[in-house]
């Protein structure tokens, strides 16, 4: 199920990189990109997470925190944060709940191959918690800048 335009975004409670519990409604009044991604230390996985980190200030500046979301547990996170230098905060949803809640789950064809996981894909939420955009099967490269570009 996609989640449309100006729908609540499913709350959701998970761990990041430190094992610390991260709430959605924590950043009411601030507005969310939260992204999902197939897996810590993969080549468009590292891009995007990358750009993100690069374009951090710029998101701040707008009033927005970054999110990102794999079924990546936090150590792989934590190895994937310092080997990479990134500065962006990195959650754990290893039951992939959240990614089903938002429609970030499901089938994908990789070199002819298809497989069940996450879809790339990411979702703008406004400071009341409402979704602002959502952008599905969306392509590493350049995509942060792009998200920065709706804010």
């Amino acid at each position: 199920m996609r989640l449309d335009k100006g729908g609540v975004a499913p709350q959701f409670t998970l761990k990041n990189a430190k094992g610390q519990t991260i709430h959605l409604q924590d950043f009411l009044g601030k507005v969310v990109v939260l992204y999902f991604y197939p897996k810590d230390n993969t080549p468009g996985c590292t891009i995007e997470a990358q750009d993100f980190t690069a374009l951090k200030p710029e998101f701040e500046a707008k009033g927005a925190v970054i999110l990102g979301v794999s079924a990546d547990d936090s150590k792989s996170h934590c190895h994937f944060i310092e080997s990479e230098k990134l500065n962006i905060e990195l959650l754990s949803d290893p039951n992939l709940e959240v990614a089903k809640a938002y429609g970030a789950y499901g089938e994908k064809n990789l070199y002819g191959k298809v497989s069940l996981g996450i879809l790339r894909s990411t979702f703008v939420i406004d400071k009341e918690g409402k979704i602002a955009h959502a952008l599905y099967n969306v392509h590493a490269k350049g995509h942060a800048q792009k998200v920065l570009g709706l804010i």
